[in-house]
């Protein structure tokens, strides 16, 4: 396995994983409303022999998509607090690098952080390769070679 692609990966989808701990408790939310509005509603017909009404089909559809949500955003929690562990670990320049190299990916980020830094173009990469290796160390410790 390549530990540091695994972390490089990890950082390009931290800004993704963070709002997701927004959005799926509102999700939940909604389903939950949804839910109310769902037991309130009156029976669609009979049902068929052996099967449940529509309404009850919808409920139970219901039930699951927020159990699943619910597993979803306690794994989403996990996972943005290794990566904010990992993070923790770095200095404040190196998480800089990891942030724009990897997390807020612009265009032209090295010229960028050469600027920023007063550092050439090398010395950023190697200060980048330098930070992801930390990163990497701090969330998986050793790596192989």
């Amino acid at each position: 396995m390549d530990w540091k692609q695994e972390a490089a990966d990890k950082l390009m989808q931290y800004e993704v994983r963070r709002q997701s701990l927004e959005s799926i408790p509102a999700e939940i939310k909604r389903l939950e409303l949804d839910y109310t509005a769902l037991r309130s509603s009156v029976p669609d017909a009979i049902p068929a022999r052996g099967s449940g009404s529509r309404r009850e089909d919808a409920m139970l559809t219901n039930i699951v998509r927020r159990e699943e949500l619910a597993r979803q955003l306690e794994s989403a929690r996990a996972w943005v607090a290794l990566a904010d562990e990992g993070l923790a670990a770095l200095d404040e320049e190196d998480r800089l690098v990891l942030d724009r190299f990897y997390v807020h990916r612009h265009k032209g980020a090295c010229e960028r952080l050469c600027e920023e830094l007063d550092r050439e173009k090398a010395q950023v990469y190697r200060r980048r390769d330098r930070a992801l290796r930390r990163f990497t160390l701090a969330l998986y410790g050793g790596l192989e070679s």
